[in-house]
C-alpha cells in the first residue's frame, strides 16, 4: 500500500510547529525532517522518509522562501507529486506577500476565523474576492489533479493558529483536504 501524503507549502520554524501540533490532532503523521526555510531535503529524500512512517496520511512541509521561480521547496514537491511510491491526496496551499506569481486555484479556503470559504485567503486569512492563493511555493499544484486547501500563514494569522490553541487552522486545513480526498474517491467509483 502507497502511503498517502498531504503537501503543506509552508516550512518555517512556525509553520512546523503548528504542522506538527495539527498533525497530532488529527492522528497523522509529520515528516519534521522536510521542515526548512527554504526546503533542505531533495523529493527523493522526502519520499524515502514518507515510505518509511509507521502510518498514514503523512504530512510533508516545501518551501521555496521568498523564491518566486522554482525554487527547492517547489521542485521537492513536484517530485513527489510525480513519484509512483507515494499517493498525495492534497495539499495545503499557504498565501504569502508574494508578487509575481501565478498561484494557484483552491478548492476552498479555511479563513482566520475557522470557516470553510470558497475563496482565497490572504496571509493573514482573510477572504479574499477571488479563487487563487498566491505564495512563493503554490505554482506547481496547478498542474496536479489535487484536492488544494488555502490558509494564510500557518502557526499565526496574528494569533488565530497559534500552537497555544491547538493550531486549529492548519487543523482544520488537513481535515478539510481528507475531506475532499475522500468526496473525490466516492464521486469516482460511481
Amino acid at each position: 500500500m502507497k502511503k498517502r501524503v498531504i503537501i503543506v507549502t509552508d516550512g518555517d520554524l512556525m509553520a512546523q510547529r503548528a504542522i506538527e501540533t495539527a498533525a497530532q490532532n488529527i492522528g497523522a503523521r509529520v515528516i519534521s525532517r522536510s521542515a526548512g526555510n527554504p526546503t533542505i531535503l531533495s523529493g527523493e529524500e522526502i519520499v524515502d522518509l514518507i515510505k518509511e512512517a509507521k502510518h498514514d496520511p503523512v504530512i510533508v512541509m516545501v518551501d521555496d522562501r521568498g523564491n518566486t521561480h522554482k525554487g527547492d521547496g517547489e521542485k521537492a514537491m513536484e517530485y513527489i507529486l510525480n513519484s509512483n511510491e507515494v499517493e498525495v491526496i492534497g495539499a495545503v496551499a499557504v498565501a504569502s506577500n508574494t508578487s509575481k506569481v501565478t498561484g494557484v486555484e483552491v478548492d476552498v479556503s479555511i479563513d482566520r476565523n475557522g470557516n470553510v470559504t470558497h475563496q482565497a485567503v490572504d496571509k493573514d486569512g482573510n477572504p479574499k474576492d477571488d479563487k487563487i492563493i498566491k505564495g512563493d511555493t503554490v505554482d506547481v499544484l496547478s498542474r496536479f489533479d489535487i484536492p488544494v486547501v488555502g490558509v494564510g500563514d500557518p502557526g499565526k494569522m496574528e494569533g488565530s493558529d497559534d500552537v497555544e490553541f491547538g493550531a486549529p487552522i492548519i487543523t482544520k486545513a488537513l481535515e478539510e483536504v481528507i475531506k475532499l480526498y475522500e468526496l473525490k474517491n466516492k464521486l469516482n467509483k460511481q
